[in-house]
């Protein structure tokens, strides 16, 4: 798949940066996100260094819900058609903060955010013709645990069993999105991945530890966007292939719940 129009949050930096230089190496159009305009313009200079050169800046702070709808105005504003969307944005926080929406922060940014813009984009991504959402998760999921009362904040703050709660919640929005776009016969399709333990900002902020490259880390996001052996919507990948995601990630009930209410938390029509 050579898609020609492409949008990579959390592009300024990591994982981001690499996967947005991957794809543009594909061809097409790399639009990048990043928080401010500033660092959006930064991106695009450095892309071009490395011979990417049809690259557009865009920008929004993801853990303001009403950034994350300008940000997809910006969007619509440059293209009409979106083959690939790559939900890659995300945080770790060390601190229990709320957002300015009164959501947890990491909730914010990690699930809320792209929950969001994924509806929001969904008409551009219809517009193509086989387009892609990819959900940057974590082997973390598999220790996140969730009650539909955690939404939008926790009962209870642990940097990482938040953290985890957000990369499951990834998956959960993965497997229900992708049973809606199938029912209501949409041609997108979506997929979540863990892209390894790779040395990110986030990484040595949460964990204190270095990882593999970021270039290793890049690899199955552009494997998911851009690979003609993807399997079905909704899969889980690691290292460039199709694993199983935790158990406790396939629960058809918990995933429906946990739409429903992101829905109206975020005052957005359902698939």
């Amino acid at each position: 798949m050579n898609p020609s129009t492409m949008l990579i949050t959390g592009a300024s930096d990591g994982i981001g940066l690499q996967t947005a230089m991957q794809l543009g190496q594909h061809g097409g159009r790399v639009l990048v996100h990043a928080r401010s305009e500033a660092k959006a313009r930064d991106v695009v200079k450095r892309l071009d260094a490395q011979g990417v050169k049809d690259v557009v800046p865009v920008w929004g702070d993801l853990s303001v819900m009403a950034q994350v709808r300008a940000l997809a105005a910006q969007v619509k504003a440059h293209t009409k058609v979106l083959d690939v969307l790559v939900n890659n944005a995300g945080v770790f926080m060390t601190e229990e903060q709320k957002s300015a929406d009164g959501f947890e922060l990491t909730f914010a940014v990690n699930h809320f955010a792209p929950f969001l813009l994924t509806h929001d984009l969904l008409p551009l991504l219809e517009a193509a013709p086989a387009a892609r959402i990819v959900n940057v998760s974590s082997i973390a999921h598999a220790r996140g645990q969730l009650t539909l009362e955690d939404l939008p904040v926790p009962k209870r703050f642990d940097g990482y069993g938040v953290y985890g709660a957000s990369k499951l919640l990834n998956v959960l929005f993965t497997h229900e999105f992708a049973r809606r776009l199938t029912a209501a016969k949409k041609k997108s399709v979506t997929f979540a991945l863990h892209p390894g333990v790779i040395t990110t900002k986030l990484l040595k902020t949460g964990f204190g530890m270095a990882g593999a490259s970021v270039e290793s880390g890049a690899r199955t996001s552009v494997f998911c966007a851009t690979s003609k052996s993807v399997g079905v919507s909704g899969t889980y990948y690691s290292d460039a292939r199709e694993v199983p995601c935790s158990p406790h990630a396939n629960d058809p009930a918990l995933e429906k719940a946990v739409y429903e209410k992101s829905c109206a938390l975020l005052d957005c029509a359902p698939v």
